[in-house]
């Protein structure tokens, strides 16, 4: 009898293609809606930490291994890699400007193999300890290693190098921009691609149940050390971009706050879903550039908003937009939005009230040679008359209270909703 070859289609992923098609548009036309300087140097960032962010989530939302030391992968990539543009700049190294990059995941990827290996011989608490010292150990070696870091000074090159390539020299704003577009969009698919991968299901597995992966016979250190390393290659690319970015780098691309911008704005986005870093990277841009412009006190109010994430949305920004869009897809939302306007009013007066009396308690410590007036989103306020301090603390007051009696007839209403909605879902099983 003859065998009969069956063959097995798998359905066109519709939605997954357009996400990607829109993702690769917004990325092409983002520099052509914003195109003052200032706007494409930010966008150029926010390519670079979209792929620094992700990396770090390989480790903390997949493999849930929390790294205190990140930045040493993604600061060696940068090292190696404006060492290696200086070469190609210099005649010694034949490779143009566009593949310098590789340089970096290379040199993060070989990093991470040297030092992971040790890292992730354990997990949990004691990971994380170990991360932190080997951060802070190579911080401190490259300050003791001129030749390789340049001191305080660091090492500086230029990405201008021979002659333009189809009129790019990467030397305007905008052709380094689109170069990092391209290792965003391309870095992005790879290590989403690596989530549907048996390695990454399996970190998944070591994530949540590591004595299960044992007993099935998988060694947990060997697939915590391979995802390391690969997230070693990814932060290394990140560096290596921002090396080209800022034609300079320094000691402080290893520093112990670069991993912990990593790590919040990481949880910020939303660690437990793919494109939580993303948004991580944005906030990340918009924090250290715009807000670090506005007021001296950003760290307060950075700071802040993590905490109150943590108590109230430890998912992320990604898990309140997934949960509303689950409600709007059951076509509920009209039923809640009145209270979300009532949410955000009330909570914004006590945000002005509280942000008030921050600015003028920094600026009675820091600037009081300046006198007591200083200004605040288009006022003119006096530190030291009474009556800023009490309209201030007024609108603490009354901003919190509402917020609270809004708050609770929000849950309510949300609790209904969701009722509706498991109702709905069963309904539709039934059918």
């Amino acid at each position: 009898m003859a065998h009969r070859q069956e063959f097995h289609f798998k359905p066109l992923n519709v939605g997954r293609w357009i996400i990607w098609g829109l993702f690769a548009v917004l990325l092409f036309v983002a520099p052509r809606i914003w195109t003052s300087g200032l706007a494409q140097t930010m966008l150029t960032q926010m390519g670079i930490g979209v792929i620094a962010c992700l990396a770090y989530n390989i480790l903390l939302g997949q493999g849930g291994m929390l790294s205190f030391g990140h930045a040493v992968y993604s600061g060696m990539g940068a090292f190696l890699a404006i060492h290696a543009l200086n070469m190609a700049g210099a005649g010694t190294l034949g490779i143009p400007v566009s593949l310098i990059p590789l340089v970096g995941g290379l040199a993060g990827f070989v990093v991470a193999a040297i030092l992971g290996y040790v890292s992730t011989k354990k997990a949990g608490t004691p990971f994380a300890m170990i991360t932190l010292g080997i951060g802070e150990l190579v911080f401190a070696l490259s300050l003791m290693l001129p030749e390789f870091s340049g001191g305080e000074g660091g090492v500086s090159s230029n990405r201008v190098i021979g002659q333009p390539v189809m009129g790019i020299s990467f030397g305007p704003q905008i052709q380094v921009y689109y170069l990092v577009a391209v290792y965003c969009f391309i870095c992005t698919a790879a290590m989403f691609a690596l989530t549907r991968t048996p390695l990454g299901r399996m970190l998944n597995a070591v994530r949540d149940n590591p004595e299960r992966v044992e007993f099935v016979g998988y060694d947990t250190h060997w697939v915590r050390f391979m995802a390391f390393t690969i997230s070693g290659f990814f932060a290394g690319i990140a560096g290596g971009l921002g090396a080209i970015n800022t034609e300079i780098v320094n000691a402080e691309v290893l520093h112990a706050t670069r991993s912990g911008a990593y790590l919040l704005f990481t949880f910020l986005g939303g660690a437990t879903f793919f494109f939580g870093p993303i948004i991580g990277a944005v906030l990340m841009v918009i924090c250290g550039v715009l807000l670090s412009e506005l007021t001296k006190a950003w760290l307060l109010y950075l700071g802040l908003i993590f905490l109150f994430m943590v108590m109230y949305a430890p998912g992320g920004f990604a898990s309140l937009i997934l949960m509303n869009l689950r409600v709007a897809a059951f076509g509920k939302l009209k039923q809640i939005w009145t209270s979300y306007l009532a949410l955000i009013g009330t909570a914004l007066a006590a945000l002005v009230g509280a942000a008030t009396m921050i600015e003028m308690v920094y600026h009675r410590q820091l600037n009081e040679a300046l006198g007591p007036e200083l200004k605040f989103m288009g006022a003119t306020l006096n530190s030291a008359a009474l009556d800023a301090w009490f309209g201030a603390g007024f609108l603490i007051v009354v901003g919190v209270a509402l917020f609270e009696l809004v708050r609770r007839q929000y849950v309510r209403e949300w609790g209904e909703i969701q009722e509706d909605i498991e109702k709905e879902i069963k309904r539709r099983e039934a059918l």
